[in-house]
């Protein structure tokens, strides 16, 4: 009995390995983020192997207990009830230790989850610098960083319309539910009921609730959030694939569930690094078509909704006194001469017009102006509240309701303002102005970093899936037209 004990034991101190560690060649499942998301670079990510796979022991056949089989015990040969009472011990006996490998898998798991949330919680108070040293950023650009660098991490290498793998998700929503918490403590009081006293004294109660940008925006945020995930998981079953850009030739392809060969349409240059979607000889059946167009105007009108969540946050940041004192003299020197001139002279003022008169060749170039409108815009008001001599620009941009319409400044900073306003209707997919990109990276506010990147985040993905839908379009639209 002594030795079948000792067996035992020896049996149970093997390793068996997990199955997400077998399959060396799956980053999905095989890699953990050995990183935080509190991280300065948005793009700068780190990822180790799994210990558990790194470290598992082989099993050879040297390993096994040299002690012969049960069945040859002379102990065992002979008295079927002792018999059966060692089998029924010796199963209890692997039960009970596999009940403790669960419990110790558990373990190991919430010993991750705290070490990872030590880590997270660490970096937040440092600010990012790891001296220690005090020199690190304020609490709102870290989780303003943090959440742009989760986006990248979850949703950076998904560039094909396909629903996001399990382990992603979980983490999307992990560490979205982890950052966004910070929003619950972020509150107002406001009067909820009125009370009475037995001398007549009117008593009003107060009680707290989020802060009221919060408590619009990130509700309509989350909404926004779970649709581009749905959106996403609608394409789980498609009539389309993709193919990936340096494996074209000529004449590649792949067959298809029934056979058939598919086409692949050649990318142009500037989507080189975006793999090709591919559609059957016949192009893609109605309902497909019917289901791509939907989920692309649904995706759009997301994409609006997040891009004005975005555009009010921004609008209410506090401008840094950096970028006021960036600010030239005079708004001519801004613009240049000829688009002064016309803003100027004009009766009657048509942005749009004057748009289509400059003749702008590249997103570049509509950045380029709308800075340029936007510095222009900031000099003419601040002249035209030059007399109140305010340090703060809030104080200033109260101040403009008693300015005087007719002032020339004004009515410059009035024009200039719908230019810009015209300029993002007719390219939406602009990127952040310098203003912008000053006022996230000098904020101090807590609760607008987290709307702002949220918005922002949120807003990029929704323009990326109506991107692809339309790439998808466009390749059927075109093999269609190919076979007629």
């Amino acid at each position: 009995m002594n030795n079948l004990s000792n067996s035992d034991e020896n049996y149970d101190l093997g390793y068996q390995p997990s199955p997400s560690s077998l399959d060396q060649n799956d980053q999905s499942t095989t890699e953990t983020p050995g990183y935080s998301t509190f991280s300065g670079d948005s793009f700068a990510y780190c990822r180790t192997n799994s210990e558990t796979s790194a470290f598992s022991e082989p099993i050879d056949d040297q390993s096994y207990s040299s002690e012969p089989s049960p069945s040859c015990w002379p102990g065992l040969k002979s008295g079927g009830v002792h018999n059966q009472a060692v089998l029924t011990r010796l199963g209890m006996k692997q039960h009970k230790n596999l009940v403790d490998d669960h419990k110790l898998d558990d373990q190991e798991a919430l010993d991750s989850e705290l070490e990872l949330m030590k880590e997270r919680f660490a970096k937040l108070l440092l600010g990012e610098d790891m001296s220690g040293s005090g020199k690190g950023v304020c609490t709102a650009v870290t989780i303003s960083n943090s959440i742009t660098n989760l986006y990248a991490t979850v949703f950076g290498q998904n560039l094909r319309l396909e629903p996001l793998k399990p382990e992603k998700r979980a983490m999307w929503k992990r560490e979205m539910d982890c950052l966004l918490s910070v929003c619950d403590y972020i509150v107002e009081f406001i009067p909820t009921m009125s009370q009475n006293l037995r001398d007549g004294t009117a008593l009003e109660v107060m009680t707290s609730r989020p802060r009221a940008d919060i408590y619009i925006n990130l509700p309509a945020l989350r909404k926004l959030d779970t649709m581009l995930i749905e959106i996403l998981d609608s394409f789980r079953d498609t009539e389309f694939w993709y193919a990936e850009q340096g494996s074209m030739s000529s004449n590649s392809g792949r067959s298809g569930p029934s056979g058939s060969f598919r086409r692949i349409f050649q990318r142009k240059d500037e989507k080189w690094w975006l793999p090709v979607p591919c559609v059957p000889p016949e192009g893609l059946s109605e309902k497909a078509r019917k289901h791509l167009r939907h989920k692309r105007d649904c995706a759009n009108q997301i994409h609006k909704a997040a891009m004005a969540i975005n555009s009010s946050i921004l609008a209410e940041m506090e401008i840094p006194d950096t970028y006021m004192a960036t600010l030239p003299k005079s708004g001519k020197a801004c613009l240049g001469d000829s688009i002064y001139r016309y803003m100027y002279t004009a009766d009657k003022f048509s942005p749009e017009h004057l748009l289509d008169c400059l003749n702008i060749a590249s997103e570049h170039e509509a950045l380029e102006l709308a800075d340029r409108v936007e510095a222009s815009m900031y000099t003419w008001r601040r002249k035209a509240c030059m007399s109140h001599s305010k340090s703060s620009w809030d104080m200033v941009k109260d101040l403009m309701s008693d300015t005087d319409r007719s002032d020339k400044n004004h009515i410059m900073a009035e024009r200039a303002d719908s230019l810009l306003f015209s300029l993002k209707q007719k390219y939406p997919e602009l990127s952040q102005t310098s203003l912008d990109t000053c006022k996230i990276q000098y904020n101090r506010d807590v609760g607008q970093a987290v709307l702002e990147s949220y918005s922002r985040v949120l807003e990029g993905l929704a323009f990326n899936i109506v991107a692809w839908i339309e790439d998808v379009i466009f390749v059927d639209r075109s093999v269609r037209s190919q076979n007629h």
